[in-house]
């Protein structure tokens, strides 16, 4: 079939506006099938990678939001004493929401040297010397630099929090990208407070072999009696919970990608049913030519193919070039869910154009493949 692409082009540019307007309407669907498929790829690699699974958090029994949460500091060497603990890593955590927000800014506050051990981040501009010689120094996400257009030097305020930039990172976990790191005594004394001994959680580290829940519970029980008890869940359980509101609108959202995905067909179906009732005589005179009825169902089947993968292209692109650009995030109760592209979403895409103008173009290349010479040919 790669014989009459010419031909196909020409069919489609003799009704340049409809094909123009069927290949828009497919770009937007397919960009916002991109979307959404970021949204839940974000979610995904958030709860569900490896790193999620092999470390523990213990938070504050029956606590949410990240400032509501107070765990005695000392706890964390207690927990590294527990057997199948490789490392305990008290962090306090600041937001300036604990809503949904698509502009959270979420402050962590840890140790420089057990930032460094556990934290992959890559330093783009300024470096760790000037971050570990500033007491109110900050590492801050490319994502959160970019939206707010900081650089190094710059000083940065959030409520009662002013920090200055001393370092830029990229990340593995593309949802990192969104916080910023701060020495952890400089957040305790932060807004005016004197949470010094005091954190928000601890990150827990295991050993290749710990059991998890094991450990988990092992936690719970011996806090359970002092002064502040507390939960203690796998980082994606975590993380998942916490999400728990969010992650049901984001499952929600699912059922959008299918309908984009049905619209599409529409469209590309609906045009090529028109494009077959334009065009009845002249497939009559292809047949007259020598053309068998398969050979008519399969140009059909083409146009529809190239009408759906030029949309779907576009719509594609579109979306991975404005993923790359915006580097948005959603956080709620300081944890950040990125929406960044990827290679799967596009060939998710891409297959979903390719599959959708196949489907589309099947019933009107049937019709157009059977219908009868003289009959084609008297057609007004």
């Amino acid at each position: 079939m790669l014989t009459f692409l010419p031909y196909t082009f020409k069919s489609l540019w003799r009704h340049r506006t409809r094909s123009l307007l069927t290949i828009s309407g497919a770009g937007v669907a397919l960009l916002v099938f991109c979307f959404v498929g970021s949204v839940q790829h974000g979610l995904f690699a958030l709860t569900e990678n490896q790193e999620a699974g092999r470390s523990l958090i213990v938070f504050q029994e029956n606590r949410f939001c990240p400032q509501s949460s107070k765990l005695p500091q000392d706890y964390a060497s207690t927990i590294a004493k527990q057997s199948g603990v490789a490392d305990a890593m008290p962090i306090m955590v600041f937001t300036n929401n604990c809503r949904a927000s698509l502009d959270a800014i979420v402050f962590q506050g840890m140790a420089t040297d057990l930032l460094m051990k556990w934290r992959k981040l890559a330093l783009q501009s300024g470096s760790w010397d000037g971050f570990a010689r500033q007491d109110d120094a900050a590492l801050v996400g490319k994502a959160v630099a970019a939206r707010r257009k900081l650089k190094v030097g710059d000083k940065f305020t959030i409520g009662d929090i002013t920090v200055a930039v001393a370092g830029i990172f990229a990340a593995d976990n593309a949802a990192d990208e969104g916080l910023i790191y701060t020495h952890l005594d400089f957040l305790q004394r932060a807004r005016g407070l004197s949470d010094v001994g005091m954190v928000t959680q601890i990150e827990v580290h295991l050993n290749d072999g710990a059991n998890a829940d094991a450990v988990a519970k092992a936690i719970d029980e011996e806090f359970h009696a002092g002064p502040v008890a507390t939960t203690t869940r796998t980082k994606g359980m975590f993380q998942a919970d916490t999400l728990s509101d969010l992650a049901e609108l984001i499952g929600f959202i699912h059922y959008l990608g299918f309908a984009c995905v049905g619209l599409v067909l529409s469209l590309v179906a609906t045009t090529t049913v028109m494009s077959v009732q334009d065009r009845i005589k002249e497939h009559a005179v292809l047949q007259t030519l020598g053309f068998r009825p398969r050979r008519i169902f399969g140009l059909v089947i083409t146009e529809s193919v190239v009408l759906s993968v030029l949309g779907g292209g576009l719509g594609v692109i579109g979306g991975m070039l404005f993923l790359a650009w915006s580097d948005m995030s959603v956080a709620a109760e300081g944890v950040t869910i990125a929406f960044r592209p990827s290679w799967d979403i596009a060939m998710q895409g891409a297959i979903a154009s390719l599959g959708v103008g196949f489907l589309a173009g099947l019933a009107p290349g049937w019709q157009a493949a059977q219908a009868k010479i003289v009959t084609a040919l008297r057609h007004a």
